[in-house]
């Protein structure tokens, strides 16, 4: 089979090579190629374009990387009609793909959409475009199933991927020894975002609350979990504060931590995974945080506190993110052990609501499906 997949992000691609490495396995010999990165082509899949440079949040900063977007989404289109996929993978990264629907219905090429849009969130509107062209929905949280076959859409719930993950390497005793750390001192985890723009707005809050919380809890420790691809520099004021940064290890970093000052996104669902408290920041551009307020359904954004229904962790959202905000938040979970574990058991019952293991096998089966009942049609 013929599998186009395209995906824009860090965490798209970490969830496209698991589904890639799937459907190798489920059906060998496939030809898988399309828009990604490392862990993508790691799987097996010949690189169309890769997302660096095109992964930005807000809608403004999106308008600055227009020419090249296009000019991606052109080398796809083509690559679609050349190659004539059985079947097409868009993943997340919806201010892209979904331009992809329209000539992807022209060519025959059924889609799925796997890590569905958070369309419940924001922008509704778009569920109609959805209806029209995609040919079938993979959600991972449970609560959004029901939102797409209310829209007639058809949808698998096929749980959370990172479910599978391998889990961490080393101990946390082992990695705090190596880094110089102390393994029983109190261990704050920095998951500042996977995207330079979310780097440079994120990065000097975190900075300006670790003085502030060393003040109140000496001898805290700070890891920084740096996303791949990110130019070392971004993290300079986290490191001229005392982090210490390590990459490619975010699992082992998040084990060894008490507390986690972590971006909104992908990193919430990873803490959560392991049960760890955490305090939520995020801010974008002023436009973009305007213009985006007027779409939004929701009145939390944290991922955990979204799918537990309730604020189970403390957000700090724009004006909201600030260094002594961070700081109260932090050193309150660092300092109150009660808290701390009534934190981690309500995202324990989180971590079960995210689905058993076997995310990726339960997506490949039913994107192989979509391709191969349409194979059935064109013969």
């Amino acid at each position: 089979m013929r599998i186009m997949i395209s995906c824009g992000e860090p965490s798209g691609d970490l969830y496209s090579g698991a589904l890639a490495t799937e459907l190798q396995a489920q059906a060998p010999g496939s030809e898988l190629f399309g828009l990604g990165g490392a862990r993508l082509k790691a799987a097996g899949a010949t690189l169309v374009g890769d997302f660096a440079g095109l992964a930005v949040t807000g809608l403004t900063e999106a308008v600055r990387v227009l020419p090249r977007s296009y000019a991606m989404y052109r080398r796809l289109v083509a690559a679609a009609r050349e190659r004539k996929p059985d079947v097409c993978v868009l993943v997340d990264f919806p201010d892209f793909n979904f331009r992809l629907l329209a000539p992807m219905r022209r060519l025959g090429v059924p889609v799925v959409y796997y890590i569905s849009p958070q369309l419940w969130a924001w922008r509704p509107g778009r569920m109609r475009t959805m209806s029209r062209f995609v040919d079938k929905v993979l959600v991972i949280f449970p609560f959004e199933a029901p939102l797409y076959e209310q829209a007639g859409i058809p949808v698998q719930h096929v749980g959370h991927p990172l479910v599978d993950l391998p889990r961490p390497a080393q101990t946390r005793s082992s990695l705090l020894g190596a880094l110089g750390l102390a393994p029983d001192g109190l261990t704050v985890a920095l998951l500042p975002g996977s995207r330079p723009n979310e780097i440079r707005r994120i990065v000097p809050g975190i900075a300006g609350a670790m003085p502030l919380i060393r003040s109140r809890v000496p001898g805290v420790q700070f890891i920084v979990a740096g996303a791949p691809g990110l130019p070392p520099d971004g993290f300079a004021p986290l490191t001229r504060n005392g982090a210490v940064v390590v990459h490619d290890c975010t699992d082992d970093v998040l084990a060894a931590s008490d507390v986690v000052v972590t971006a909104s996104g992908t990193a919430t669902v990873q803490a959560a995974l392991h049960e760890r408290p955490m305090v939520v920041v995020y801010r974008v551009s002023l436009p973009t945080y305007w213009l985006g307020k007027s779409f939004l359904n929701v009145d939390t954004f944290a991922m955990p506190n979204l799918v537990a229904g309730r604020r189970i962790v403390p957000e700090l959202i724009q004006d909201g993110f600030t260094p002594e905000r961070v700081a109260d938040e932090t050193v309150g979970l660092l300092t109150d052990a009660r808290r701390r574990a009534q934190t981690s058991e309500a995202l324990k019952q989180v971590r079960e609501q995210l689905g058993a293991p076997g995310a990726s096998a339960r997506a490949a089966a039913a994107i192989l499906d979509v391709g191969a009942g349409a194979s059935r049609r064109t013969r």
